[in-house]
Protein backbone atom coordinates (compact mmCIF):
# COMPACT_ATOMS: atom_id res chain seq x y z
CA UNK A 1 0.00 0.00 0.00
CA UNK A 2 1.85 2.92 -0.99
CA UNK A 3 2.03 6.34 1.06
CA UNK A 4 4.54 8.74 1.22
CA UNK A 5 5.53 10.31 4.48
CA UNK A 6 5.37 14.29 5.29
CA UNK A 7 5.01 13.88 9.37
CA UNK A 8 5.73 17.81 9.84
CA UNK A 9 2.60 18.00 8.10
CA UNK A 10 -1.06 17.79 9.87
CA UNK A 11 -4.01 17.36 7.66
CA UNK A 12 -6.46 18.37 10.66
CA UNK A 13 -7.42 17.49 13.87
CA UNK A 14 -11.46 16.72 13.69
CA UNK A 15 -14.49 17.00 16.35
CA UNK A 16 -14.08 17.19 20.04
CA UNK A 17 -11.43 18.07 22.58
CA UNK A 18 -8.11 17.24 20.88
CA UNK A 19 -5.81 13.79 21.04
CA UNK A 20 -5.05 13.60 25.30
CA UNK A 21 -5.73 10.53 26.63
CA UNK A 22 -5.93 9.21 22.64
CA UNK A 23 -3.80 6.01 23.85
CA UNK A 24 -5.62 5.28 26.84
CA UNK A 25 -8.77 5.04 24.47
CA UNK A 26 -10.48 2.24 22.70
CA UNK A 27 -8.78 3.46 18.92
CA UNK A 28 -8.75 1.97 15.53
CA UNK A 29 -6.55 3.22 12.94
CA UNK A 30 -7.65 3.50 9.36
CA UNK A 31 -5.05 3.68 6.22
CA UNK A 32 -6.03 5.72 3.50
CA UNK A 33 -4.71 5.46 -0.07
CA UNK A 34 -5.26 8.11 -2.31
CA UNK A 35 -2.98 6.90 -5.12
CA UNK A 36 -5.52 4.18 -6.83
CA UNK A 37 -8.65 5.04 -8.09
CA UNK A 38 -11.27 3.20 -9.99
CA UNK A 39 -13.07 4.71 -12.96
CA UNK A 40 -15.86 2.48 -14.36
CA UNK A 41 -13.62 -0.66 -13.82
CA UNK A 42 -10.23 0.88 -14.73
CA UNK A 43 -7.84 1.53 -12.42
CA UNK A 44 -5.30 4.36 -12.58
CA UNK A 45 -2.55 5.74 -10.30
CA UNK A 46 -2.43 9.32 -9.05
CA UNK A 47 0.46 10.92 -7.76
CA UNK A 48 2.18 10.29 -4.48
CA UNK A 49 1.80 12.56 -1.65
CA UNK A 50 -2.05 12.47 -0.56
CA UNK A 51 -2.02 8.80 1.52
CA UNK A 52 -3.05 9.56 5.28
CA UNK A 53 -3.42 7.56 8.47
CA UNK A 54 -6.88 8.29 10.67
CA UNK A 55 -7.09 7.61 14.35
CA UNK A 56 -10.61 7.48 15.21
CA UNK A 57 -11.75 7.04 18.71
CA UNK A 58 -14.29 4.17 19.22
CA UNK A 59 -14.92 4.68 22.94
CA UNK A 60 -18.54 5.14 21.99
CA UNK A 61 -19.20 2.35 19.92
CA UNK A 62 -22.67 4.24 18.33
CA UNK A 63 -20.71 7.26 18.35
CA UNK A 64 -16.79 7.15 16.39
CA UNK A 65 -14.60 10.59 16.88
CA UNK A 66 -11.87 11.29 14.48
CA UNK A 67 -9.19 12.70 16.50
CA UNK A 68 -6.58 12.97 14.25
CA UNK A 69 -5.46 12.38 10.59
CA UNK A 70 -1.70 12.54 10.17
CA UNK A 71 -0.04 12.38 6.26
CA UNK A 72 1.72 8.76 5.79
CA UNK A 73 2.20 6.89 2.82
CA UNK A 74 -0.28 3.75 2.52
CA UNK A 75 -1.79 1.19 -0.40
CA UNK A 76 -4.57 -0.85 -1.32
CA UNK A 77 -2.11 -3.33 -3.02
CA UNK A 78 -2.41 -6.17 -0.46
CA UNK A 79 -4.67 -7.71 2.46
CA UNK A 80 -6.33 -4.54 4.73
CA UNK A 81 -3.50 -5.52 7.64
CA UNK A 82 -0.65 -3.87 6.72
CA UNK A 83 -1.36 -2.10 10.62
CA UNK A 84 -1.86 -2.44 14.13
CA UNK A 85 -1.78 -1.34 17.46
CA UNK A 86 -0.30 -2.58 20.30
CA UNK A 87 -1.68 -4.05 23.38
CA UNK A 88 -1.39 -0.78 25.78
CA UNK A 89 -2.55 1.04 22.70
CA UNK A 90 0.49 3.30 23.03
CA UNK A 91 1.94 2.57 19.40
CA UNK A 92 1.07 1.92 15.88
CA UNK A 93 2.88 -0.02 13.54
CA UNK A 94 1.78 1.04 10.33
CA UNK A 95 4.04 -0.92 7.02
CA UNK A 96 3.93 0.38 3.78
CA UNK A 97 4.08 -2.10 0.38
CA UNK A 98 4.44 -0.17 -2.61
CA UNK A 99 5.90 3.77 -3.09
CA UNK A 100 4.28 5.82 -5.95
CA UNK A 101 7.03 6.24 -8.45
CA UNK A 102 7.05 7.76 -12.11
CA UNK A 103 7.70 5.53 -14.67
CA UNK A 104 7.55 6.73 -18.44
CA UNK A 105 6.42 9.83 -17.20
CA UNK A 106 3.45 8.38 -15.43
CA UNK A 107 2.32 7.51 -11.96
CA UNK A 108 3.22 3.83 -10.99
CA UNK A 109 4.28 1.85 -8.01
CA UNK A 110 7.61 0.30 -6.80
CA UNK A 111 8.03 -2.13 -4.13
CA UNK A 112 8.73 -0.32 -0.62
CA UNK A 113 10.56 -1.86 2.78
CA UNK A 114 9.49 0.39 5.36
CA UNK A 115 7.37 0.33 8.34
CA UNK A 116 6.36 3.83 10.43
CA UNK A 117 6.22 4.15 14.29
CA UNK A 118 3.30 5.92 15.16
CA UNK A 119 3.36 7.68 19.33
CA UNK A 120 -0.56 7.61 20.01
CA UNK A 121 0.50 9.13 23.36
CA UNK A 122 1.62 12.44 22.01
CA UNK A 123 -0.91 14.81 21.22
CA UNK A 124 -1.36 15.21 18.69
CA UNK A 125 0.28 11.63 17.24
CA UNK A 126 3.25 11.61 15.49
CA UNK A 127 5.55 9.43 13.63
CA UNK A 128 8.77 8.84 15.62
CA UNK A 129 10.53 6.47 13.87
CA UNK A 130 11.14 4.70 10.18
CA UNK A 131 12.33 0.67 10.26
CA UNK A 132 13.18 -0.87 7.38
CA UNK A 133 11.60 -4.62 6.89
CA UNK A 134 11.62 -6.62 3.71
CA UNK A 135 10.38 -6.05 0.15
CA UNK A 136 6.60 -5.53 0.09
CA UNK A 137 5.47 -5.62 3.43
CA UNK A 138 1.95 -6.51 3.84
CA UNK A 139 0.12 -8.42 6.47
CA UNK A 140 1.17 -7.55 10.41
CA UNK A 141 0.50 -9.08 13.57
CA UNK A 142 1.80 -7.97 17.27
CA UNK A 143 1.83 -10.80 19.81
CA UNK A 144 -0.37 -10.75 22.81
CA UNK A 145 3.08 -9.47 25.13
CA UNK A 146 3.08 -6.28 23.23
CA UNK A 147 6.80 -7.06 22.70
CA UNK A 148 7.20 -8.43 18.98
CA UNK A 149 5.43 -7.92 16.19
CA UNK A 150 5.08 -10.22 13.09
CA UNK A 151 5.37 -8.54 9.17
CA UNK A 152 5.38 -10.46 6.01
CA UNK A 153 7.11 -9.29 3.19
CA UNK A 154 5.64 -10.58 -0.29
CA UNK A 155 8.41 -10.08 -2.75
CA UNK A 156 11.11 -11.88 -0.20
CA UNK A 157 8.67 -15.27 0.98
CA UNK A 158 9.68 -13.95 4.29
CA UNK A 159 9.09 -12.36 7.63
CA UNK A 160 11.10 -9.96 9.69
CA UNK A 161 10.38 -10.30 13.19
CA UNK A 162 10.42 -7.00 15.46
CA UNK A 163 10.85 -6.21 18.80
CA UNK A 164 9.33 -3.38 20.81
CA UNK A 165 10.57 -1.90 23.85
CA UNK A 166 8.73 0.91 24.76
CA UNK A 167 9.12 3.31 21.82
CA UNK A 168 11.80 1.82 20.52
CA UNK A 169 11.18 -0.78 17.69
CA UNK A 170 14.03 -2.84 15.86
CA UNK A 171 13.75 -5.98 13.52
CA UNK A 172 15.79 -8.74 15.14
CA UNK A 173 15.16 -11.40 12.85
CA UNK A 174 14.27 -12.13 9.65
CA UNK A 175 12.53 -15.86 8.69
CA UNK A 176 12.08 -17.83 5.39
CA UNK A 177 8.50 -19.23 4.84
CA UNK A 178 8.47 -19.84 1.17
CA UNK A 179 9.53 -18.64 -2.24
CA UNK A 180 9.23 -15.21 -3.64
CA UNK A 181 6.67 -16.33 -5.52
CA UNK A 182 4.42 -17.18 -2.76
CA UNK A 183 3.98 -13.67 -1.89
CA UNK A 184 3.34 -14.56 1.51
CA UNK A 185 1.16 -11.55 2.48
CA UNK A 186 -1.31 -12.54 6.01
CA UNK A 187 -0.15 -13.31 9.23
CA UNK A 188 -1.55 -14.10 12.99
CA UNK A 189 -0.47 -14.75 15.96
CA UNK A 190 -2.25 -17.12 18.71
CA UNK A 191 -3.79 -15.67 22.18
CA UNK A 192 -0.88 -17.71 24.10
CA UNK A 193 2.15 -16.03 21.90
CA UNK A 194 3.05 -19.16 21.03
CA UNK A 195 1.72 -19.98 17.62
CA UNK A 196 2.19 -18.24 13.91
CA UNK A 197 -0.21 -18.62 10.86
CA UNK A 198 1.03 -16.96 7.63
CA UNK A 199 -0.35 -17.18 4.39
CA UNK A 200 1.40 -18.22 0.69
CA UNK A 201 -1.36 -17.38 -1.77
CA UNK A 202 0.03 -18.21 -4.66
CA UNK A 203 0.89 -21.75 -3.17
CA UNK A 204 -2.17 -21.96 -1.53
CA UNK A 205 -1.13 -23.06 1.51
CA UNK A 206 -0.57 -21.68 5.28
CA UNK A 207 3.01 -21.63 6.94
CA UNK A 208 3.14 -23.06 10.30
CA UNK A 209 5.28 -21.16 12.44
CA UNK A 210 6.20 -21.05 16.54
CA UNK A 211 7.28 -18.61 18.79
CA UNK A 212 9.93 -19.23 21.78
CA UNK A 213 10.83 -16.27 23.43
CA UNK A 214 12.13 -14.00 20.85
CA UNK A 215 12.44 -16.63 18.86
CA UNK A 216 10.14 -17.28 15.65
CA UNK A 217 10.81 -20.47 13.72
CA UNK A 218 9.29 -21.97 10.75
CA UNK A 219 7.92 -25.49 11.34
CA UNK A 220 8.60 -26.41 8.02
CA UNK A 221 4.93 -27.50 7.37
CA UNK A 222 2.16 -25.83 5.40
CA UNK A 223 -1.41 -26.65 5.51
CA UNK A 224 -2.96 -27.20 2.45
CA UNK A 225 -6.40 -24.54 2.41
CA UNK A 226 -8.40 -23.12 -0.55
CA UNK A 227 -7.41 -21.30 -3.87
CA UNK A 228 -5.19 -17.50 -2.93
CA UNK A 229 -5.18 -17.56 0.53
CA UNK A 230 -5.18 -13.65 1.66
CA UNK A 231 -5.85 -13.22 5.31
CA UNK A 232 -5.48 -14.98 8.09
CA UNK A 233 -7.65 -14.39 11.79
CA UNK A 234 -7.34 -16.42 14.85
CA UNK A 235 -9.97 -17.43 17.39
CA UNK A 236 -9.79 -15.53 20.82
CA UNK A 237 -9.78 -18.79 22.35
CA UNK A 238 -7.12 -20.20 20.26
CA UNK A 239 -8.65 -23.18 19.24
CA UNK A 240 -9.65 -22.16 15.94
CA UNK A 241 -8.15 -20.25 12.37
CA UNK A 242 -9.95 -19.24 9.34
CA UNK A 243 -8.65 -17.88 6.46
CA UNK A 244 -10.09 -15.75 3.76
CA UNK A 245 -9.19 -17.86 0.10
CA UNK A 246 -10.13 -15.17 -2.02
CA UNK A 247 -9.80 -17.22 -5.21
CA UNK A 248 -8.86 -14.53 -7.85
CA UNK A 249 -5.17 -13.48 -7.06
CA UNK A 250 -6.82 -10.58 -5.02
CA UNK A 251 -9.53 -9.71 -7.28
CA UNK A 252 -12.94 -10.81 -8.20
CA UNK A 253 -14.07 -13.08 -10.97
CA UNK A 254 -17.71 -13.38 -10.48
CA UNK A 255 -17.23 -16.62 -8.64
CA UNK A 256 -17.45 -18.08 -5.29
CA UNK A 257 -14.82 -18.64 -2.84
CA UNK A 258 -13.94 -20.04 0.36
CA UNK A 259 -12.99 -19.95 4.38
CA UNK A 260 -10.92 -22.83 5.34
CA UNK A 261 -11.24 -23.29 8.43
CA UNK A 262 -8.23 -24.68 11.00
CA UNK A 263 -8.22 -26.75 14.45
CA UNK A 264 -5.51 -25.19 16.23
CA UNK A 265 -6.18 -28.30 19.42
CA UNK A 266 -5.89 -31.31 17.07
CA UNK A 267 -2.19 -33.00 16.83
CA UNK A 268 -1.25 -32.36 14.22
CA UNK A 269 -2.96 -28.83 12.97
CA UNK A 270 -5.11 -29.70 10.24
CA UNK A 271 -7.79 -27.69 8.12
CA UNK A 272 -10.94 -29.53 8.91
CA UNK A 273 -13.83 -27.61 6.59
CA UNK A 274 -14.01 -24.96 3.84
CA UNK A 275 -17.24 -22.94 4.23
CA UNK A 276 -18.78 -20.82 0.84
CA UNK A 277 -18.80 -17.49 0.76
CA UNK A 278 -18.98 -14.70 -2.01
CA UNK A 279 -16.76 -13.34 -4.45
CA UNK A 280 -13.17 -12.00 -3.73
CA UNK A 281 -13.36 -11.90 0.40
CA UNK A 282 -9.66 -10.21 1.48
CA UNK A 283 -11.38 -8.50 4.78
CA UNK A 284 -11.46 -11.11 7.64
CA UNK A 285 -12.73 -10.62 11.29
CA UNK A 286 -13.68 -12.68 14.43
CA UNK A 287 -16.19 -10.92 17.64
CA UNK A 288 -14.25 -10.34 20.21
CA UNK A 289 -17.08 -12.52 21.67
CA UNK A 290 -16.03 -15.63 19.18
CA UNK A 291 -19.41 -16.40 18.33
CA UNK A 292 -19.18 -14.29 14.80
CA UNK A 293 -16.98 -13.76 12.14
CA UNK A 294 -16.93 -12.35 8.68
CA UNK A 295 -15.57 -11.82 5.45
CA UNK A 296 -15.75 -8.59 3.39
CA UNK A 297 -16.21 -9.21 -0.19
CA UNK A 298 -15.49 -6.67 -3.07
CA UNK A 299 -18.20 -8.64 -5.04
CA UNK A 300 -17.10 -6.87 -8.29
CA UNK A 301 -17.75 -3.59 -6.98
CA UNK A 302 -14.67 -2.02 -8.28
CA UNK A 303 -15.31 -3.64 -11.71
CA UNK A 304 -16.74 -1.77 -15.08
CA UNK A 305 -20.46 -1.49 -14.59
CA UNK A 306 -21.06 -3.78 -17.74
CA UNK A 307 -19.01 -6.85 -16.17
CA UNK A 308 -21.81 -9.94 -15.22
CA UNK A 309 -20.19 -9.98 -11.93
CA UNK A 310 -20.10 -6.09 -11.07
CA UNK A 311 -22.16 -5.21 -8.46
CA UNK A 312 -22.64 -1.74 -6.90
CA UNK A 313 -21.49 -2.08 -3.48
CA UNK A 314 -19.74 -5.35 -1.86
CA UNK A 315 -21.10 -7.18 0.87
CA UNK A 316 -19.72 -8.63 4.10
CA UNK A 317 -20.74 -12.56 4.80
CA UNK A 318 -21.37 -13.41 8.55
CA UNK A 319 -20.30 -16.67 9.82
CA UNK A 320 -21.58 -18.44 13.09
CA UNK A 321 -18.81 -19.76 15.51
CA UNK A 322 -20.25 -22.72 17.01
CA UNK A 323 -17.57 -24.83 18.87
CA UNK A 324 -15.54 -26.30 15.65
CA UNK A 325 -18.32 -25.76 13.71
CA UNK A 326 -18.71 -22.59 11.30
CA UNK A 327 -21.70 -22.31 9.43
CA UNK A 328 -22.25 -19.35 7.15
CA UNK A 329 -26.07 -17.59 8.04
CA UNK A 330 -26.31 -14.50 6.22
CA UNK A 331 -24.73 -11.30 4.30
CA UNK A 332 -25.51 -7.72 4.10
CA UNK A 333 -24.82 -5.06 1.45
CA UNK A 334 -21.69 -2.48 2.03
CA UNK A 335 -19.89 0.16 -0.37
CA UNK A 336 -17.77 0.29 -3.18
CA UNK A 337 -14.98 -2.14 -2.75
CA UNK A 338 -14.86 -2.72 1.31
CA UNK A 339 -11.57 -3.77 2.49
CA UNK A 340 -10.91 -3.76 6.01
CA UNK A 341 -13.84 -4.69 8.91
CA UNK A 342 -13.13 -3.80 12.87
CA UNK A 343 -15.45 -5.32 15.64
CA UNK A 344 -16.27 -2.72 18.36
CA UNK A 345 -14.17 -3.47 21.68
CA UNK A 346 -17.35 -4.84 22.92
CA UNK A 347 -17.87 -7.05 20.47
CA UNK A 348 -21.80 -4.72 19.74
CA UNK A 349 -20.54 -3.02 16.39
CA UNK A 350 -18.69 -3.68 13.44
CA UNK A 351 -17.33 -0.88 11.40
CA UNK A 352 -16.16 -1.39 7.17
CA UNK A 353 -14.21 0.59 5.25
CA UNK A 354 -15.63 1.22 1.79
CA UNK A 355 -12.68 2.42 -0.20
CA UNK A 356 -14.46 3.76 -3.43
CA UNK A 357 -16.72 5.63 -1.12
CA UNK A 358 -14.51 7.09 1.39
CA UNK A 359 -16.44 6.09 4.47
CA UNK A 360 -17.64 3.41 6.89
CA UNK A 361 -20.49 1.45 7.06
CA UNK A 362 -21.86 1.21 10.72
CA UNK A 363 -23.53 -2.46 11.39
CA UNK A 364 -25.24 -3.22 14.22
CA UNK A 365 -24.67 -6.55 15.88
CA UNK A 366 -27.31 -8.91 17.50
CA UNK A 367 -26.17 -12.37 18.76
CA UNK A 368 -24.87 -13.64 15.11
CA UNK A 369 -27.28 -11.27 13.59
CA UNK A 370 -25.86 -8.60 11.57
CA UNK A 371 -27.86 -5.31 10.54
CA UNK A 372 -26.68 -2.22 8.83
CA UNK A 373 -27.47 0.92 10.54
CA UNK A 374 -27.82 3.06 7.69
CA UNK A 375 -24.63 4.98 9.09
CA UNK A 376 -21.94 6.00 6.94
CA UNK A 377 -18.78 7.74 8.87
CA UNK A 378 -16.81 10.09 6.16
CA UNK A 379 -13.46 9.80 6.28
CA UNK A 380 -10.82 12.25 4.52
CA UNK A 381 -9.50 9.15 2.15
CA UNK A 382 -10.06 5.81 0.13
CA UNK A 383 -9.85 3.28 3.66
CA UNK A 384 -7.33 0.60 2.26
CA UNK A 385 -6.81 -1.07 5.96
CA UNK A 386 -8.45 -0.84 9.18
CA UNK A 387 -7.31 -2.37 12.71
CA UNK A 388 -8.79 -1.92 16.01
CA UNK A 389 -6.52 -1.78 19.68
CA UNK A 390 -5.62 -4.45 20.69
CA UNK A 391 -5.72 -6.73 18.54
Amino acid sequence: MPRSILPSLWLGIALGAGLCGTAAAQVMIVGNDEKASFANGTASVNPPGHDTLTVVDMSKPAALRIVATIPLDNSVIGPPTNLAITPDRSLALVANSVNGVEKDGKPAVASDDRMFVIDLKASPPKVIATVNLGKRPSGMAIAPSGKMALVTNRDDGTISVVTINGNEVKVTDTVKVGEPTDSVSGVAISPDGRRVLATKPAANKIALLTIDGDKVTYDKRDLPVGIFPYNVVIAPNGKLALTADNGSGGGSDGNVDTVSVIDLEANPVRVIDHVTVGDSPEGLAISPKGNLAVTIEARGSNTANTNWFHHPGGAVTVLAINGKKVTRIGEVTVGGLPEGAVFSPDGNYLYVGNFMDKDISVLRVNGTQLRDTGQRFKLPGQPASMRGGPQ
